[in-house]
């Protein structure tokens, strides 16, 4: 199973500029790690494409490092991807040309 995640635009509020590359590799590897985790992608089993993710709130003391706020944008990012994929796992499916209809 491939799974390819392309994050166009990463929009956070509070942190230094100059922290940005060490977040975003922080990130990176927290959301490989657990995408890649035993059991743990079994929702994205299905084809997923999603225009955003809204992580939602997380915590992180003022003065952590980079580093760790990435882990935990990656867990905010990562649960709301679960969210997003279950909600789409159980939604009404058409089918055209077959009778389908969406509730």
């Amino acid at each position: 199973m491939g799974i390819d995640l392309h994050i166009d635009e990463l929009v956070l509020h509070g942190f230094a500029p100059r922290d940005r590359h060490r977040i975003a590799e922080a990130m990176q590897r927290e959301l490989t790690r657990l995408i890649t985790a035993d059991g743990q992608a079994n929702f994205l089993k299905n084809p997923l494409s999603l225009e955003g993710i809204n992580g939602g709130e997380f915590h992180v003391q003022a003065n952590a490092k980079p580093q760790t706020a990435g882990t935990e944008i990656a867990r905010a990012v990562y649960r709301s991807m679960r969210q997003q994929a279950r909600a789409a796992a159980i939604a009404p499916r058409t089918q055209p040309g077959k009778g389908g209809h969406q509730a």
